[in-house]
């Protein structure tokens, strides 16, 4: 029925905006800046409730074969680029700023289909990338609290997850459901972020974290764990329920509803140039949307 549908985009969009919350409260708040601690510690209970949640017969999945796991690590290591550098540059970005940044991933992926697959395009949709890249492009210049490093950690988390979107959709040497592919994302990112975690210096960073006797920080890990894995459950769920355009419609709606909230939870620096570049960004993305919406009629 239609009412469960919309039940369905109403959760995505409640554990998508206080998922995103949450893990900013830890990376800004409390300054929890030890992305091989937090990513791996996020991807292992995710592992673990997938896992379980298999063998349990609550989630569908199937025996991964070796092949297959194989065939699926180049998107694991986009999945691991995306998570790792989108915590270092949500821990010093603004939520509107982060999420006008990532929006150029939509022109990574046009990019890539552009040279790999020669795929024709909308003008509208033409339109939409073309505004979202203006956007980002100007951000920099207008952004009060510009900072270098946490730009170009937000530039390589844009890159994954627009090269990971277009694997994603284009890679058919493995019939692996989307549980499957998380699952192998999970496990491979536990187990190469474990291996990082000495060699960058978070291991012994956290050691001297001086929130790491408070039980807000410990709530705040806890929860940004439980929420990334609700998140996967909800997002499967609308796109099994759903075409997938509307799941690009919870996602949009999800993003500036969070937008409009973040500054009343959130110190933020923003002047009208930048403001300007959040609203343009999020119209082109609009137009994407639409485009995608007329393809699909």
């Amino acid at each position: 029925m239609q009412w469960r549908r919309h039940i369905t985009g109403l959760a995505f969009s409640f554990v998508f905006i206080v998922s995103y919350f949450t893990n900013k409260f830890v990376l800004s708040v409390l300054k929890f800046t030890y992305p091989t601690l937090f990513q791996g510690w996020q991807t292992f209970i995710g592992a673990v409730l997938l896992l379980l949640c298999g063998k349990l017969g609550w989630v569908e999945m199937s025996r991964i074969t070796r092949s297959a796991a194989l065939s699926w690590l180049p998107g694991s290591f986009l999945f691991v680029g995306n998570i790792y550098a989108g915590s270092r540059a949500l821990s010093r970005i603004d939520i509107p700023y982060f999420f006008t940044l990532q929006n150029s991933s939509h022109v990574v992926g046009y990019i890539i289909i552009k040279l790999l697959y020669r795929e024709n395009t909308q003008w509208l949709k033409f339109s939409g990338i073309c505004l979202i890249l203006l956007s980002a492009i100007c951000l920099p210049l207008c952004d009060p609290q510009f900072d270098y490093s946490s730009y170009l950690w937000a530039v390589c988390h844009l890159l994954s997850v627009g090269s990971y979107r277009v694997f994603q959709v284009h890679n058919k040497s493995s019939n692996l459901s989307d549980f499957e592919q998380q699952c192998i994302n999970y496990l491979f990112s536990v187990f190469l972020l474990a291996l990082a975690a000495h060699p960058t210096g978070d291991f012994m960073g956290a050691l001297e974290f001086p929130s790491l006797q408070s039980h807000t920080f410990y709530c705040g890990c806890c929860a940004s764990a439980l929420l990334g894995f609700f998140l996967l459950l909800a997002t499967v769920k609308l796109k099994r329920g759903l075409s997938l355009v509307h799941l690009e419609v919870w996602v949009f709606m999800s993003k500036v509803t969070a937008m409009f909230l973040s500054p009343f939870i959130f110190h933020m620096d923003f002047n009208t140039r930048s403001l300007s570049c959040v609203v343009i960004s999020h119209v082109g993305e609009a137009l994407l949307v639409y485009s995608d919406r007329d393809s699909h009629l």
